[in-house]
C-alpha cells in the first residue's frame, strides 16, 4: 500500500512539473515556422542559411529539368498532363508552365521564363539555365560567409558591365536586310522540333512582322495584328502567309447561298435574325392553328424585313456573331439571305470582332436600323478553300481595302501535336523579328561574346 501511494504521488508530480514546463515553451513557440509530418507537429527554428540552402536547391531542380531541351542538340519533351492530353515541345516557357511546382523559389524562376516569352520571345529555357547556374555559384559564395546583399549588388554591377559588353561588340542591322534577318530567324528555329521547315517558317516569319509595321523607323510592333489559323491536314510545308484574312469555319451552305463572292461588301452583325423571345424563359402554348399560323406569318414577315434591310445597303458577306442568349440565325434567315445572293458565315467568336474589324475597315452593327456605307468592310473577293489533305474548308478574304494594318498566316499540320509545336515556334521566330526592331543590332551567339 506504501508503494503504491508514493508512485501515485511521484506521477502526479511529474505531471504537473510537465505541464508547468511546457506552458511557457508552447507560447515562446508559437510564432515559430512548424510542420507536420506523420501526423505529429513539431517546432523547430530554422535558420536563415538553410532556407537559403533551399532554394537555391530547388530552383537548381528546374533548371535542371529543362538544361537538356537547350540548344539545337537539345531534346524534347514527352508530357502527359493532368487531363491526359500529350504535349511534345522543347520550349522552356511551355515545358515549366505544364509544371505542377510547389516551391516558391521554384515558382520564380517558372515566372522568370513567362516574363522572357512575353518580352523577348525566345531564350526562355537560356533564362532558367542560366539563372541555375548563378544560383549555384552562389552557394560557394554564401559558404564562404559573404553576405546575400553583398552578392546581389555584385550581380547587378556585373549585369551592367555585361550589358556595355554586348553592345560594343553588336554589330548593327538594317531592316531592309532580308538575309541577315533570315539568318537570326532560321538561328532561332533550328533548336526547334519543326527545324526541318525553317526555310518555309523564317520568311513567313520575317514577311509577317515587317508587313505589319507602319515604318520602316517605327520602334516597336504589335504581333497581335498577326493571327495564326491553325488547319489539320497536310503537312507544315502548306503553311502560307495571306495578306488578309482566314476564317476557320467555311460559309453556311444549308440553304444554297453563295459559297464565292467578288468584289464583296462585308457587313459585321452583333444582333440576331431569328424571332425575337422574351426576356425571361416562358412558354406560350397555343392550341388554336389560326393562332399558330399567325405566329408563323408573323416571325417570317420579322426575318424578311431584317433581311430586306440587309440586301437594301448593298451587302453581299454577312458575318454573324456568335450569340449565347438566343440564336444568331434560323434556317429561315438563311433562306432568305440565300436567295438573295448574299454569302454568310456564322458563329463568328467575340475575341475575334476587333480583328476583323481592324482588317476588312468596318465596324460592327449592333441594330437594323444603323446600317451605314461607313460601316462596311470591303474586299476584292471572298470564297470558301477546300484544305488539302482534309475536308475542312475555311473562308478566305483576299484584296482587302486597308492592307498592312494585320496579317493572317494559315498553319498546317498532319497532327495536333505538330500544327500546336509549329504556332509556338513560330511566334518564337516573330519575336525574334520584333527584337530587331526594337533593338537593330545583332550578335553572335552561343556563347562567342565570351571569347
Amino acid at each position: 500500500t506504501t508503494t503504491t501511494t508514493t508512485t501515485t504521488t511521484t506521477t502526479i508530480i511529474t505531471t504537473t512539473m510537465s505541464s508547468t514546463a511546457v506552458a511557457p515553451a508552447a507560447a515562446a513557440a508559437s510564432s515559430k515556422p512548424s510542420f507536420v509530418t506523420s501526423g505529429e507537429t513539431l517546432q523547430e527554428r530554422t535558420k536563415g542559411k538553410d532556407v537559403r540552402l533551399s532554394n537555391i536547391v530547388a530552383a537548381k531542380a528546374v533548371a535542371d529539368a529543362v538544361r537538356t531541351s537547350l540548344g539545337p542538340r537539345g531534346m524534347d519533351k514527352l508530357m502527359t498532363l493532368s487531363d491526359g492530353e500529350v504535349l511534345i515541345s522543347n520550349d522552356g516557357a511551355t515545358i515549366l508552365s505544364k509544371m505542377n511546382v510547389l516551391h516558391p523559389a521554384a515558382k520564380m524562376l517558372v515566372e522568370l521564363s513567362q516574363s522572357q516569352d512575353i518580352e523577348a520571345g525566345d531564350g526562355t529555357t537560356t533564362v532558367v539555365v542560366l539563372a541555375g547556374a548563378l544560383l549555384d555559384a552562389c552557394g560557394s559564395l554564401l559558404a564562404k560567409s559573404i553576405h546575400p546583399t553583398a552578392i546581389a549588388s555584385a550581380f547587378l554591377m556585373a549585369s551592367q558591365k555585361s550589358k556595355e559588353i554586348l553592345e560594343s561588340i553588336a554589330r548593327p542591322v538594317n531592316l531592309t536586310n532580308r538575309e541577315a534577318l533570315l539568318q537570326a530567324v532560321t538561328t532561332c528555329l533550328s533548336s526547334k522540333v519543326v527545324s526541318q521547315y525553317s526555310d518555309i517558317l523564317a520568311p513567313i516569319a520575317v514577311d509577317s512582322v515587317l508587313g505589319i509595321m507602319e515604318s520602316m523607323e517605327s520602334p516597336n510592333v504589335d504581333l497581335r495584328d498577326i493571327k495564326m489559323v491553325q488547319q489539320m491536314g497536310g503537312t507544315v510545308d502548306d503553311t502560307e502567309l495571306v495578306n488578309g484574312l482566314v476564317l476557320q469555319k467555311g460559309s453556311t451552305k444549308t440553304a444554297g447561298g453563295p459559297s464565292q463572292m467578288a468584289n464583296a461588301k462585308i457587313a459585321l452583325l452583333q444582333y440576331c435574325l431569328s424571332a425575337p423571345k422574351t426576356d425571361m424563359d416562358n412558354n406560350v402554348v397555343v392550341s388554336d392553328y389560326a393562332a399558330m399560323d399567325r405566329i408563323l406569318k408573323e416571325e417570317r414577315k420579322h426575318i424578311l424585313k431584317l433581311c430586306k434591310t440587309i440586301k437594301k445597303a448593298g451587302v453581299n458577306v454577312v458575318l454573324l456573331q456568335k450569340s449565347i442568349l438566343r440564336d444568331a440565325y434560323n434556317e429561315l434567315s438563311l433562306h432568305f439571305l440565300a436567295k438573295m445572293g448574299i454569302l454568310v458565315v456564322t458563329d463568328i467568336e467575340r475575341s475575334d470582332v476587333n480583328f476583323i474589324c481592324r482588317t476588312l475597315g468596318c465596324t460592327p452593327i449592333a441594330h437594323p436600323d444603323s446600317f451605314a456605307e461607313t460601316k462596311l468592310g470591303f474586299a476584292t473577293h471572298v470564297g470558301d478553300v477546300v484544305m488539302e489533305g482534309s475536308s475542312h474548308k475555311v473562308t478566305k478574304f483576299t484584296g482587302v481595302k486597308n492592307p498592312g494594318k494585320t496579317v493572317t498566316v494559315l498553319l498546317r499540320g498532319s497532327n495536333d501535336l505538330v500544327l500546336a509545336e509549329s504556332a509556338r515556334s513560330l511566334h518564337d521566330a516573330q519575336c525574334v523579328v520584333r527584337s530587331l526592331v526594337k533593338e537593330r543590332a545583332i550578335m553572335a551567339g552561343g556563347g562567342a561574346p565570351e571569347i
